[in-house]
């Protein structure tokens, strides 16, 4: 499949017309072929219009269709080859093995979904019969949960393909019933395409309605802008910086018709070390919280930023032991040239925070190295000193992270009950460390969607169970998750139907179960049959 620089608007390829953004690579700093068109007001109001008329037909299929769709999209994906993964390297500077297993985690969100529509749980069908004997008497009240209306979906510049055009937000959009308008980012072009024509594929493969799915290209905060304040869309999916998500947010809000914006942005994911974890093993935890910490160039939202633990002899072990880690780790190519540059200037500004120590930085990249090498930084401070300085909170996108030493448990407890929303927290104990641990997990349930113990947060399962989410500034609402089962309920909402005449009723909620769902009746869960 050949690489034209186009956009999809449902069913056609179209050359862009305000203008042409070239991709490019980070490793060499090379602009990459071919140029891509921009799309025009014209082009993403087409977009739009094919996406509200496919609404309600595409939320009308059964949901055998649906799944099979999705499967289709999986099938599409891994037929795309070697040249996906090679084109996303050139794109992102990422590894041909990460690239490969980031297709296997796309191909599996798109297929988990599948089966989450089968199942058809995520209607949540709930029937409560009519009691006209009762005083005051109840009608028949019957339940279901239905989709938004068409989506926005942004692609994320650190997952090129399962944060991207048919990532985890598109999948869930899909699986829900509303079509998506996906705004590709910029920084893999070419990726996009690709992975854009498997989905169109797919669509005409299966019959879908035309403006099921299109995909866009243009500046982020003009096309972006433009596509959230459109008023088919009904909500908005999106993964990327704090300021990005607060101006799609504040857009969102502005319209004559809010919308729910869906955005995960900053988490430095504290790791607590409790006193008695540390005990003979300071070494193994620091090389496995470096290894964490400088995984894809500490590209990941997981990234665990912000280390605290008791300062003594056993903190001190690790200190020494993951500074003598970090200086063994290598820059490495980060994503965009934008991305390296706003690293080195927050690394620099932290190195510049008063009362902060650098205690180590990687191995500088050789002269012939990659354009865009980050070099791994690791910072200390005492806690009063990051209580003190909201600037130490901040984000650092990238092989960062700050070490705060407490004076004792209550300090601990103190900064723990200081920090913004997190996406993770992960605690290392062990028994001994019970009474602390049994402190701290309470106030850990308060700031984080995902807590560990005795892990590292940088790998996030695609499951039932998973949530990545969290309190503000990890995303915009703390109720929902961006991976999991559960993502679907993001672009739902629930319509009661009340002595809705039984032909008329949809299938979920009629008294033969034609769906063969398990549903609530009267209040009891009951299974199909």
């Amino acid at each position: 499949m050949q690489i034209q620089g186009d956009m999809i608007i449902g069913r056609r390829s179209v050359r862009g017309a305000a203008g042409v953004v070239h991709a490019v690579d980070p490793a060499r700093h090379a602009t990459l072929e071919p140029g891509f068109g921009l799309a025009s007001s014209a082009e993403l109001e087409t977009a739009c219009t094919l996406a509200e008329q496919a609404f309600d037909s595409y939320r009308a299929l059964p949901l055998e269709r649906r799944a099979a769709f999705l499967e289709t999209i999986a099938a599409r994906i891994l037929d795309l080859g070697p040249a996906l993964i090679e084109r996303a390297g050139l794109e992102s500077g990422l590894p041909q093995a990460r690239l490969e297993g980031e297709r296997m985690r796309t191909v599996n969100q798109l297929r988990l979904f599948a089966k989450v529509v089968r199942d058809g749980h995520f209607l949540a069908a709930t029937l409560d019969s009519a009691l006209p004997e009762r005083t005051p008497p109840r009608p028949d009240l019957r339940m279901r949960k239905i989709p938004l209306g068409p989506v926005a979906v942004f692609g994320a510049s650190n997952f090129p393909l399962a944060f991207s055009v048919a990532g985890g937000d598109t999948a869930s959009s899909l699986a829900a019933g509303c079509p998506v308008v996906v705004k590709a980012h910029n920084a893999h072009l070419g990726t996009s395409e690709l992975v854009a024509r498997a989905v169109q594929q797919a669509a005409i493969d299966c019959d879908m309605p035309e403006g099921v799915f299109s995909m866009l290209i243009g500046e982020g905060r003009s096309i972006g802008t433009a596509l959230v304040a459109h008023p088919a869309i009904k909500a908005v999916g999106f993964t990327g910086s704090r300021q990005g998500g607060l101006a799609l947010m504040r857009t969102a809000a502005a319209r004559p018709e809010p919308i729910p914006v869906y955005a995960e942005m900053s988490s430095v994911n504290p790791f607590f070390l409790l006193p008695n974890a540390l005990e003979g093993k300071a070494a193994g935890l620091a090389q496995g919280f470096v290894d964490s910490l400088t995984l894809g160039v500490g590209q990941f939202c997981t990234n665990p930023g912000l280390v605290v633990g008791l300062e003594g002899e056993a903190f001190n072990a690790f200190s020494v032991a993951a500074a003598e880690a970090l200086q063994l780790k290598t820059a490495g190519t980060m994503l965009t040239p934008g991305i390296h540059k706003a690293y080195v200037e927050a690394v620099e500004a932290r190195s510049a925070v008063p009362g902060v120590q650098l205690l180590a930085r990687g191995a500088a990249a050789d002269a012939e190295g990659p354009a865009c090498a980050a070099q791994p930084a690791l910072y200390g401070c005492d806690a009063a000193t990051f209580l003190a300085t909201p600037a130490l909170e901040e984000e650092i996108f990238g092989p960062a992270a700050v070490m705060v030493r407490c004076r004792d448990e209550a300090e601990l407890l103190a900064v723990a009950a200081h920090v913004e929303g997190q996406l993770t927290a992960t605690v290392h104990a062990t028994a001994a460390d019970g009474a602390l641990a049994t402190s701290l997990l309470p106030l850990l349930e308060r700031k984080a969607g995902r807590i560990l113990f005795n892990g590292f947060p940088t790998g996030v399962e695609v499951s039932h169970a998973m949530v990545h989410g969290g309190p503000f500034p990890a995303t915009s609402d703390s109720r929902t998750t961006s991976v999991g089962a559960t993502a679907i309920d993001r672009f739902l909402r629930p319509v009661c139907y009340q002595a809705v005449p039984s032909e008329l009723l949809p299938e979920a909620l009629r008294d033969d179960n034609p769906l063969g769902l398990a549903r609530v009746v009267d209040g009891v869960l009951k299974t199909a049959g």
